[in-house]
């Protein structure tokens, strides 16, 4: 018997599905996880034919975190084992945080430890009403990673985000999406449709000036406004001069959609 692929990856009219699949540890990471993950986030990343990347998990659970039973049998060994997989998974996630797409998160269910930061890593995150959210980590004496703690304050504020990471306070999704953490909620039969007709639409979009964006608002986390402006001119500039930028303009002016290059047909 073939053994399951940690993460699966399915690709259709320019959209990308990442699905962690370890359902029996629910979607825990692991070396195998962690290595599929950031493989599929490079050839994600890499494939001209992907406009968008959705990630989402397989059973009832998104991602508990970190495998934990993992860090318990290598004993002695724990730092070395931990540290090695933490760099694994945080290559994919810088991969799928800086790819020149936007990538859409479908939080089927709770999210904990690197699970969230997982979970927020999305550029639009939609969560199951079903999905929970929890920092974990310090509960069994370790720290964040992932970029929890990098994301969390610049998505729901340096309060919440101690409280959340401090005290390991569970939060629902209704809650989640007031705060800020998550975009928006939906019927947890409703999620997959939801995921697909956003990241379609996106697919269909201005990819190039989508990319732009997404550096731009994760560069304005920690530069200057002057250094911010520079960007923003440079970024404008090349787009307008970009097929998809004149493409978008002859639409607009010419009151039709655009059909920008490389998009699928709808």
């Amino acid at each position: 018997m073939t053994e399951a692929l940690a993460v699966t990856v399915e690709i259709a009219k320019g959209v990308a599905w990442l699905t962690l699949n370890r359902p029996e540890s629910r979607n825990a990471v692991g070396p195998e996880l962690s290595q599929a993950l950031h493989e599929a986030a490079i050839r994600c990343a890499d494939d001209p034919d992907v406009r968008c990347v959705v990630l989402t998990g397989s059973g009832k659970f998104f991602c508990v975190g970190g495998d934990v039973d993992l860090f318990a049998r290598v004993g002695d060994r724990a730092g070395e084992t931990v540290g090695a997989l933490a760099r694994t998974f945080h290559a994919g996630v810088l991969r799928l945080a800086t790819m020149p797409k936007p990538l859409i998160t479908a939080i089927n269910g709770p999210a904990a430890g690197a699970g969230l930061s997982l979970a927020i890593l999305g550029d639009i995150a939609i969560a199951a009403r079903s999905a929970q959210f929890a920092v974990a980590y310090s509960a069994i004496g370790l720290t964040p990673d992932g970029g929890a703690s990098w994301m969390l304050p610049r998505l729901i504020g340096l309060r919440r985000a101690q409280e959340m990471m401090l005290t390991n306070r569970r939060v629902g999704a209704e809650e989640a999406a007031t705060m800020g953490l998550v975009t928006r909620t939906v019927a947890d039969d409703d999620l997959v449709a939801a995921a697909r007709e956003t990241a379609d639409a996106l697919a269909q979009g201005a990819v190039g000036a989508l990319a732009a964006c997404r550096k731009l608002l994760h560069d304005g986390a920690v530069v200057g406004l002057a250094a911010q402006l520079d960007a923003e001119a440079a970024a404008i500039a090349a787009t307008s001069g970009s097929a998809e930028g004149r493409e978008g303009v002859a639409a607009f002016i010419g009151r039709r959609r655009p059909a920008f290059p490389g998009a699928p047909v709808a």
